[in-house]
């Protein structure tokens, strides 16, 4: 009966949407296979709704050294838990800060490590699904340590019918006490406004260097917008200096897996189809109809994008 432990990641108290989504993941598993979800929480955060995703306990440890994100303490506390309450598998979010804090625990432990995770299952030991070559194809890791750190990709898992209640919230000790850090955070930056983030969008419309100049991609925000959407990009713009790094899709950007994604302009170069293959419905809308994103694509547009998308955009601004 394998116990799942999740890391839940949260940013000045706001818990990130692919901590909920692997907690119900790991509920649907130990329904079939027994044993127990635990929720895992460094910080001082509200996880009251860790039970209602699927968590049958949550563990939570709290300090100065805990109050912002620093790896080398981080990853000490989650190596304390695992120590004393030896979880079967570790799940971590395949964000900025879970890449980060992953292999920094595997190593520590001693544990295997399985990045950029899609799929989990057990059948007498885990079994994980992960892309490999761009997203050409997957690759199923067996799981054969004792416990295994894994990330998993946001939107990888939906939230959908968990089968939990409420859970019991734990405290315990980080094993930080006299811990001094060799380096410490100075100063956070956050980017302005209040933008979807990328990796935790259900819908994200992309532009690419189809349209034609840095002012055109107001077309793509705009469209986000009216969508509820993020706003994404390809590298040859973002290259370009037409939109921020922060915008930018592939493999050299951000990866995504969202419900929907609208790439506008895009040829489909495999650096950008490896940062959005997963998604689970592609719109593609290019003029050129040998373009190979629509090999891709769920359903192709072979058009001007200046026609279309503020055709398109108008379209859903009416259903309001």
């Amino acid at each position: 009966m394998p116990n799942i432990a999740v890391f839940i990641e949260q940013r000045d108290g706001t818990v990130k949407k692919v901590a909920w989504q692997m907690i119900a993941k790991a509920r649907t598993i130990v329904e079939a296979a027994g044993g127990e979800v635990w929720g895992v929480v460094l910080g001082d955060a509200d996880v009251g709704e860790a039970g209602a995703h699927g968590a049958h306990k949550v563990f939570q440890a709290k300090g100065d050294a805990l109050t912002t994100y620093n790896c080398e303490g981080w990853s000490r506390a989650l190596a304390t838990f695992c120590e004393a309450h030896s979880p079967d598998l570790l799940l971590v979010g395949s964000t900025a800060m879970g890449k980060d804090l992953a292999p920094r625990l595997a190593a520590r432990i001693d544990a295997a490590c399985v990045s950029d995770c899609v799929g989990i299952e057990w059948s007498d030991g885990f079994t994980i699904r992960r892309p490999i070559f761009a997203g050409k194809c997957y690759a199923d890791v067996k799981v054969n340590t004792a416990l295994a750190v894994v990330g998993v990709r946001p939107n990888a898992f939906t939230l959908g019918e968990s089968g939990g209640g409420s859970a019991v919230t734990e405290s315990f000790d980080a094993g930080l006490e006299g811990f001094v850090p060799k380096a410490k955070v100075a100063e956070r930056q956050q980017a302005g406004g209040k933008k979807i983030e990328l990796t935790e969008a259900e819908v994200i419309v992309s532009g690419g260097r189809g349209l034609k100049e840095a002012a055109n991609y107001k077309l793509i925000e705009d469209l986000a917008e009216t969508l509820g959407a993020a706003a994404g990009a390809s590298r040859a713009i973002v290259d370009a200096g037409w939109v921020p790094h922060a915008n930018q899709v592939g493999q050299t950007g951000k990866t995504v897996s969202p419900k929907l994604y609208v790439a506008i302009g895009i040829s489909g170069a495999i650096q950008h189809l490896a940062g959005m293959s997963s998604s689970k419905c592609i719109v593609a809308i290019n003029k050129d109809p040998n373009a190979p994103i629509f090999k891709a694509a769920d359903y192709g547009i072979v058009a001007d994008l200046f026609d279309v998308v503020p055709a398109f955009r108008d379209a859903i601004a009416a259903l309001d």
